[in-house]
């Protein structure tokens, strides 16, 4: 009976004690989108992931084949195949629109630059300048942003700064520690279709081509896109800029626009809009709008 009651003692002490020993250790969580992930991005991840573990043969894959060279070096060639398999199944027409098609280096960076959905990961662009979150007036901080799912990131392997390599980013993960990991899919890794992981301060990485329009960047001289598209439609809203000159490339005549409203601003001139000349723009154009009436219309329910 004593044994009896040792052993169970033990047993008891043992259990008491387990949650002491027997911890489980931290495990890292996925976090969830900031936005909601559009029904076609996510039929576009969802072939990128049924393309897994496919295997060039002696250099060649489909998607090479499909642009017309076989033997490409095929990161981006992936992600456009895949992108036109969506559009095939769904009848939308993303590629050119939501995605870039192409294949050379920097093509697909500089096509999101154009479409104003890029974001540096260190908050800056060369031959650009510094970006913001849409509204902010504070700067971008470097590795502020966490790529959504079905954004596309761009890395550079050099000095130069030219884009290498392409992939999509199917999730980010926060990490025990509290870093953050991009967990992507990507092709010809090395030679086949496979997921990746790479940290959100990895110096590889160069930014994101992002599926929404999250980020402001100053404007200047030379520049051409949407972006300054959107800059000279608010200068002719405010009667500063002529509705001949909404081009989306940043003219002298749109540079004199900005040093007039800098100048009514008592901004110092550069004719540069930076992120306080931006925000500056778009609330005296709001304003504007509700001083003038004759842009409202009023429905009487008159015929």
């Amino acid at each position: 009976m004593r044994r009896y009651r040792l052993l169970l003692a033990l047993l008891l002490t043992a259990l008491l004690c387990a949650p002491a020993w027997a911890q489980e250790e931290p495990q890292e969580v996925e976090i969830a989108p900031a936005y909601p992930i559009p029904g076609q991005v996510q039929q576009v991840l969802d072939i990128a992931r049924s393309e897994l573990g496919y295997e060039e043969v002696r250099g060649v894959t489909k998607y090479g084949e499909w642009v017309g060279d076989p033997k490409a070096e095929w990161c981006a060639e992936f992600l456009c195949w895949v992108v036109d398999q969506a559009d095939q199944q769904l009848g939308t027409q993303m590629l050119r629109s939501l995605y870039p098609f192409y294949s050379a280096n920097n093509t697909g960076r500089d096509w999101f630059l154009r479409q104003g959905r890029y974001i540096a990961r260190k908050g800056m662009v060369n031959n650009w300048g510094t970006q913001w979150f849409k509204g902010s007036d504070q700067s971008m901080a470097r590795n502020a942003y966490i790529p959504q799912p079905g954004d596309w990131v761009f890395f550079s392997y050099g000095a130069s700064g030219d884009t290498s390599h392409v992939a999509m980013v199917e999730a980010c993960y926060r990490q025990p520690d509290g870093s953050v990991v991009v967990q992507v899919i990507e092709g010809n890794n090395p030679s086949a279709v496979a997921r990746a992981r790479y940290p959100l301060t990895d110096w590889r990485i160069q930014g994101y081509g992002t599926v929404r329009d999250l980020a402001d960047i100053v404007l200047r001289m030379g520049l051409e896109g949407e972006k300054v598209r959107a800059l000279q439609e608010q200068l002719h809203l405010v009667e500063l800029l002529g509705e001949q000159d909404i081009n989306g490339f940043y003219s002298q005549r749109t540079s004199d626009a900005v040093k007039a409203f800098q100048q009514i601003m008592d901004m110092p001139t550069t004719g540069i809009a930076n992120q306080k000349t931006q925000l500056a723009l778009t609330a005296y154009a709001d304003g504007w709008l509700m001083e003038h009436s004759s842009f409202w219309v009023v429905d009487d329910g008159s015929l």
